[in-house]
């Protein structure tokens, strides 16, 4: 249930926006950091190890772009890329990590609420959401914060590619129902795998339309 439907021409100028320069900006660990507002702003958000690096990288076409690790809890700055100054990619904190010290892991989620809430030039949020493990609570409760902050926000399952079909549709069915009455979200779910480039294309031109807004 990718969003769509996208034309020849849709998936092609997602591609090049994709293909063209792509870079680090900086990385931030508070508000006082952050760059000033430029091009629309598109937001990575997810539970510590949902693969939010790796979709990062399977955008970009770029191995190296966001670091990737096993290790839950390592993305504990707010990162900032550039797409030729055309889009802003924010890949932010994973939440959810309970290893993280306690002042570390409040400090980290204090900034990113403050980001969603303050952030002029954000036009979406992904919740980024493993296919093998659904919706949990946490989620829940961002969802309610994006909400609350009247960000819109797009549910993206990773990790598709380790589902087989029939549950990947129940979860899509699942998750559609418990999103349908929540005024910010955005209706359609992404379904992606950075392992076998499923979704990536429709993706990238679903990003690119709201850089052409």
């Amino acid at each position: 249930m990718n969003e769509g439907p996208f034309t020849s021409a849709e998936i092609e100028r997602g591609r090049l926006l994709f293909a063209g320069p792509c870079a680090f900006m900086l990385g931030v660990v508070g508000m006082e950091g952050l760059p000033d507002p430029g091009p629309p702003e598109i937001a990575f958000a997810g539970r510590s190890n949902v693969g939010k690096s790796s979709l990062l990288n399977a955008l970009a076409g770029r191995k190296g772009l966001a670091r990737a690790s096993s290790t839950p809890g390592r993305t504990q700055e707010i990162n900032f890329f550039d797409l030729g100054g055309a889009l802003r990619l924010v890949d932010l904190p994973g939440y959810g990590y309970a290893r993280a010290a306690r002042k570390d892991a409040r400090r980290w989620a204090g900034v990113t609420r403050d980001f969603l809430r303050g952030r002029t030039s954000l036009r979406r949020v992904c919740l980024l959401i493993d296919a093998r493990h659904g919706l949990k609570d946490i989620d829940e409760e961002v969802m309610k914060l994006l909400d609350g902050a009247a960000v819109n926000y797009q549910i993206v399952l990773t990790k598709a590619d380790k589902e087989k079909p029939t549950a990947l549709g129940a979860l899509q069915a699942v998750i559609a129902e418990r999103i349908r009455r929540r005024p910010a979200a955005h209706p359609e779910i992404a379904v992606t795998s950075a392992e076998t480039g499923g979704g990536v294309a429709e993706l990238r031109a679903s990003l690119a339309r709201l850089a052409e807004r």
